[in-house]
């Protein structure tokens, strides 16, 4: 049953997308301005990767509306929420069957904790829609690197609006965080790179609290200084790496990449954490990734079993509330995940 001041999550909820629109790109006003709010549909049999990034707000299955960046980044201001989290998902994942449900699933596992703390915001990037894992798992690979622009411009925009909306007389003070799960940090990865490279040239700034990235479709070397993930440690207090050595789908990930540098994140964690700056943390979640996720062992980042809040999900969480990584022992940087030590 769902309870009538929880309704806002369960059906309203921004997001982010970068997927082709049925509608085409937004509308532009001769004087430059956009006509919108507009209604917008998915063109799901299309997975090119839009440069264009829109910032919508789902109201009901399959009822989506774009509201504007402006007009996104106001609301996330002004919501009663105290932390926002991005929520990136993975490859053959399409809005309403995956994306939509488990972005829902996240914000009542936050809710139960403390409800209304957190907000979760899905970034829709564009997957396949064919039948076939392996096609759809090369389709999805190239429209997750294809999505970098679109992200990089996300970043940009948002630090763009914090510097013209966050005064001393109203300052936006909300922490933000991100998970990444599977493929969606290369699009994270790929995101930070080519805001560098574009609009950042002096570095990332430090804007974000937890980045969590698991079962991360990512080489292990990934978070290494000199490659193009250290930049994520560098625009966040805290990476979170959680991986699982008997997860399947980076089995899979490992055969398709076909490379003696293939070892992926999601598998073994970082090659060495010498190598990785020291705000980086890596759990193996290996004990309980199948008990969640029977027989794949991939998805096991939020509920158990039962539907309750799992090991992972709790450590996610109080990362999130702390802005502290619980480790045993409490100055360690890699441990094998078995008990809410922390609790």
């Amino acid at each position: 049953m769902i309870r009538l001041n929880n309704f806002v999550w369960f059906l309203k909820m921004l997001f982010v997308t970068n997927r082709v629109l049925q509608e085409g790109p937004t509308p532009v006003n001769p004087d430059g301005s956009f006509t919108l709010p507009r209604q917008i549909h998915f063109d799901l049999a299309n997975n090119q990767a839009e440069q264009s990034v829109y910032f919508c707000q789902r109201n009901d299955d399959n009822n989506y509306v774009e509201i504007g960046n402006r007009a996104f980044f106001s609301a996330l201001k002004e919501s009663r929420a105290q932390q926002i989290l991005f929520y990136m998902h993975g490859y053959s994942s399409l809005p309403e069957p995956a994306i939509f449900p488990k972005a829902r699933e996240l914000q009542r596992l936050f809710d139960q904790k403390a409800e209304g703390y957190v907000q979760v915001v899905p970034v829709i990037w564009p997957c396949d829609n064919d039948f076939g894992a392996v096609k759809d798992y090369y389709d999805d690979q190239i429209a997750a690197d294809a999505s970098d622009i679109a992200y990089a411009r996300l970043f940009e925009k948002f630090l763009r609006w914090r510097e013209g909306n966050s005064t001393l007389d109203d300052p936006c003070t909300k922490p933000i965080n991100i998970l990444a799960h599977s493929m969606g940090n290369r699009v994270l990865r790929g995101a930070i790179a080519r805001t560098i490279q574009y609009f950042q040239p002096q570095g990332f700034p430090l804007i974000f609290r937890n980045i969590f990235m698991t079962a991360a479709d990512v080489s292990n070397n990934t978070l290494d200084f000199g490659q193009d993930g250290e930049f994520i440690a560098h625009s966040t207090r805290n990476v979170v790496v959680y991986f699982a050595g008997d997860d399947l789908a980076m089995r899979a990930s490992k055969v398709a990449n076909m490379s003696v540098t293939a070892r992926r994140m999601g598998h073994t964690g970082p090659e060495r954490m010498d190598k990785v700056s020291r705000n980086v943390f890596a759990l193996d979640c290996g004990d309980f990734n199948n008990v969640y996720d029977n027989p794949t062992g991939h998805g096991y980042f939020a509920s158990d079993q039962n539907g309750n809040p799992g090991l992972a999900f709790d450590h996610i969480w109080s990362c999130v509330a702390r802005g502290r990584v619980p480790m045993e022992p409490a100055n360690g940087r890699i441990m094998i995940l078995r008990t809410r030590f922390w609790q």
